[in-house]
Parts: structure tokens; C-alpha cells; sequence
């Protein structure tokens, strides 16, 4: 038999600050400690589930003193689902420790020289903010610790898994583990109420929710879209076609929810949850909502990529823009251009805007939106940078004055970084939602160019992330 390892518990560890995704920090004998669910001014008792030479992670399981900045997390479902991890700070201090972060990660992993980081620019609304969710339906629900350990006492038989199905959020850690969600206050309502609308036709009719581990039921994923101009779209995803009950569900949620725009379903008989292969089919609707960010309109369908806090990306864009410094003279490159939402936001101060995306579909979309602004003024080319910015096509297109780039969590590929020093654009602008990514690149920029501007900006209140937009400009041009 395997031997169990024996718990390792630190006592009266003080928690000193707020690291990188969310985890507090502590020390144990000149060892740094990542302690989950804490917050800087608890003082706590640690278990530790991993421990290196260096450092080791753990997680309380005793606390001795809590911190005066501790309030009361709004949500009952804190700690269980994986969102919001922050609840348990004030928001003001959530913008001290992501502003904090920035910092501290520019220059440790950076390693370059910096202007003074402009302060944060915080959310107005701190609930309701997000103008998409998915939740998803299963067969298995996510019993808390504490509540297991009450039910094995029992004598009756007991499982995860349960005939009625659970309608939330995957819990933290678990891939085929749902919590059941009562209220989420991410996203305006009427999201729970459809959310709980359509788990309760499926439970009435005894229609099966998804297996996650086994792949098969019915029952699969919603997706709920909304924009600042009250549109609603929705789009359920099935794990195969029941016409019958289909159409009496999307019938249904018609009646009770009139203020549906678009009413889509798409067919997953895949083992993943990306629909990004298949086909939503629309049922109701246009297929797509509007969203609307100053002046400019944006079509938002199934799939597209939209900034997930609709107000924010309009300071967000707005920042971006500053950045830029366009006088309506400059060519601007728009790079990971997705839809096309942060060129578009800059066109009026643009002489010509090429955007350049790897997604196929989101350069259509790009089309369309640009179109729908009556911008004629710019292009969208799918594919690689580093294959489309050739010398030929700066022939054909001018090179860029300006270079707008905002690339996903992993950063920009070292490719890209090069190809950004062959092509020394008199200015950059890097929009990041990965801080330390960004610090990687700049320092590889810091090459030919100097940071001038930093400023970040809070997309996400309760969580972990933040998004930090860079101003660079040619050192031999200062």
C-alpha cells in the first residue's frame, strides 16, 4: 500500500502582500509562501500541498486573526465556484494590489526603465458588468468539503452524480463537477432567470443534462450575450437533436422572455465544448446583437470576440487612442486586430488602418463591422504577421506610423517582437491583458525602444486580472 503523506501544517503565518493570479504571500522561516483564500493582515494557519527549496504553496486551515481589510464576500456561492476570487477585499484595495502588480511585474521581469505608472482606471460598476456568460448543465454536482464529510456519516448511500442535473459554474479544480448556481452578479439580469428557466423545463420533462466524463445527454451549455443597449442574445448548445423538445424549449423562453433579440442552439456531439467548428442555427432573430461604444456600432455574434465589460473597453479603447497620438496623418496597424474594435475605435484620427488577425471569421466580422461605421479607409488581412508585414505588402499598403497590438495571455510570439524591431513604427502601443507577458516583450522592444506611457486599466472587479496598455516610442526619435 501507499504510504500517506503526512500533513504538513505552519502555524501563525502572517500574510504580507498579493502575488500574481491572485494568491496572497506569507513567509515561513525565510520561505515564501502562496496561501490561497487570504488576504494581506490575516494572520493563519497554513497546510501545505506543495514545498520546494524556495517556496511552497498551501492553504489555511485555521484563522487566527483576520485582517482589518477583510469585508464580507456579496455572493454565497465565494470560494466554491472559481469566480470573483477578490470578493473578500474592498474594492479599493483590489485596485491597489492589481496597480501593484503592474509595477511589480515590469520591473522585476522586465527589467527596463519606466515613467511614473498612471493610476488605475477602476470600474464604475463593480456587478453586473459582464455582457457574457456560459453556464453549463451536467450530471454531476460539486458537494462542498464540509458537506461531504457531514453526508459520509450518513448511513444512506450517496453520489455526486444526481438525476434532476445541475445548472452553474465548473467548480474550481474539477472538470466534471458543477456548482449550482442560486444568483451570479456578474451579468444584469434576466441571465439567472433564463439560466434557471431552462434547467427547469429540462427537469420537468425528465430531459437529460450533459455527462461531462461519460459524453452523452442532452442538455449541454447556454451562452447569454447582452449589450449597453439592452440587446439580449442567447445561444443553447445541445449534446445532440431532439427537434420536439428543442423547439418546445426555444418556443417557451420566447414567451417568457420577449426581450430576446437573437435566439440561436448549436448541435455539440463532440467530446470538447468549443463550438468554434461548428454552426449555431438561428432560430429567433438576426443571429447577432449590436453593441454600441461611443459613435461606433460593432455586431456581436455566437462567436465573435468582444471585449467581455462593455463600459470599461470604451476607456480601455479611449486610453488606446490617447496613446496613439493620430493627427489623421498616420498609417495605423491594428495587430491581433479580432473584430476589428480597437481600429475602428481609432479611425477618425486615422489616415489608414490595416488589421492583421490569425482567425479567419473574426476578420469577416471585421469587414462587416467596418462597413457598418462607414469606414472606408480600412483593410483586414487574415493570417500571420509575420508572413503578411513583408516588404512587398509595406509597398503596397505604406508602413506602418503606428502600431496598436493586443495579443492574447501568452503575449506576442518572439517572431512577432522581432518583426515589430524590423519594422520600427515610430510608436507602439501594447495593450495587454498579462502584465507579465508584457514584461517579457518590452524588455525584448527595449532594444529600439523606450517605454513612455503606462496605464492600467480594471476589466475585471473580484478577480485577479487587470489589463496595463504600454505606450513605446523609438529611442532614436526622443
Amino acid at each position: 500500500m501507499r504510504k500517506k503523506k503526512e500533513k504538513i501544517i505552519w502555524e501563525n503565518i502572517l500574510v504580507e502582500d498579493v502575488a500574481a493570479e491572485g494568491k496572497a504571500i506569507g513567509k515561513n522561516q525565510g520561505k515564501i509562501v502562496f496561501i490561497e483564500n487570504a488576504v494581506p493582515g490575516d494572520i493563519v494557519d497554513v497546510q501545505v500541498s506543495k514545498n520546494k527549496k524556495d517556496w511552497a504553496n498551501a492553504f489555511p486551515v485555521k484563522f487566527n486573526t483576520y485582517s482589518s481589510d477583510r469585508v464580507a464576500p456579496f455572493c454565497s456561492h465565494f470560494g466554491i465556484c472559481g469566480g470573483c476570487s477578490w470578493q473578500h477585499l474592498p474594492y479599493g484595495k483590489q485596485l491597489f494590489y492589481k496597480q501593484k502588480q503592474v509595477a511589480d511585474q515590469l520591473s522585476r521581469i522586465g527589467k527596463i526603465n519606466i515613467p511614473e505608472i498612471s493610476v488605475i482606471e477602476g470600474c464604475d460598476e463593480t456587478t453586473g458588468y459582464r455582457n457574457k456568460m456560459e453556464y453549463t448543465f451536467s450530471t454531476k454536482k460539486y458537494i462542498p468539503p464540509e458537506e461531504f464529510a457531514l453526508l459520509k456519516k450518513t448511513e444512506e448511500p450517496f453520489s455526486s452524480k444526481t438525476t434532476e442535473g445541475v445548472a452553474g459554474f465548473h467548480a474550481k479544480g474539477f472538470f466534471d463537477k458543477v456548482v449550482e448556481i442560486n444568483k451570479c452578479y456578474l451579468q444584469q439580469e434576466p441571465t439567472n432567470e433564463i439560466r434557471k428557466f431552462i434547467a427547469q423545463f429540462a427537469r420537468l420533462r425528465k430531459l437529460s443534462f450533459y455527462d461531462i466524463k461519460e459524453h452523452h445527454g442532452w442538455l449541454r451549455n447556454v451562452l447569454v450575450r447582452n449589450t449597453t443597449t439592452n440587446e439580449w442574445m442567447i445561444n443553447i448548445v445541445f449534446g445532440h437533436e431532439d427537434k420536439e423538445n428543442r423547439e418546445s424549449l426555444l418556443s417557451l423562453l420566447l414567451q417568457k422572455f420577449p426581450d430576446i433579440n437573437a435566439l440561436l442552439y448549436t448541435i455539440n456531439e463532440k467530446k470538447n465544448d468549443s463550438i468554434y467548428d461548428l454552426t449555431p442555427q438561428v432560430y429567433f432573430g438576426k443571429g447577432f446583437i449590436t453593441e454600441k461604444l461611443e459613435k461606433f456600432s460593432y455586431k456581436i455574434s455566437p462567436k465573435s470576440f468582444f471585449q467581455t465589460n462593455s463600459k470599461q473597453a470604451e476607456k480601455l479603447y479611449a486610453i488606446t487612442r490617447d496613446f496613439a497620438e493620430l493627427d489623421g496623418s498616420q498609417i495605423l496597424y491594428d495587430l491581433y486586430c479580432g473584430t476589428g474594435s480597437i481600429g475602428i475605435f481609432c479611425s477618425d484620427k486615422a489616415k489608414k488602418i490595416i488589421g492583421v488577425e490569425v482567425i479567419e471569421q473574426a476578420v469577416d466580422d471585421a469587414r462587416i463591422n467596418a462597413e457598418m461605421n462607414n469606414i472606408s479607409h480600412a483593410q483586414f488581412f487574415s493570417g500571420d504577421v509575420i508572413d503578411i508585414c513583408t516588404d512587398d505588402f509595406f509597398a503596397m499598403h505604406g508602413k506602418p506610423d503606428v502600431v496598436i497590438t493586443d495579443p492574447p495571455r501568452a503575449g506576442m510570439h518572439e517572431k512577432l517582437v522581432k518583426k515589430l524591431l524590423d519594422m520600427q513604427a515610430p510608436l507602439i502601443v501594447y495593450v495587454s491583458c498579462n502584465p507579465a507577458t508584457q514584461a517579457r516583450d518590452l524588455a525584448m522592444l527595449d532594444e529600439l525602444y523606450k517605454v513612455t506611457k503606462v496605464q492600467p486599466v480594471d476589466m475585471f472587479p473580484h478577480t485577479l486580472h487587470i489589463e496595463n496598455v504600454v505606450q513605446l516610442k523609438l529611442k532614436n526619435s526622443l
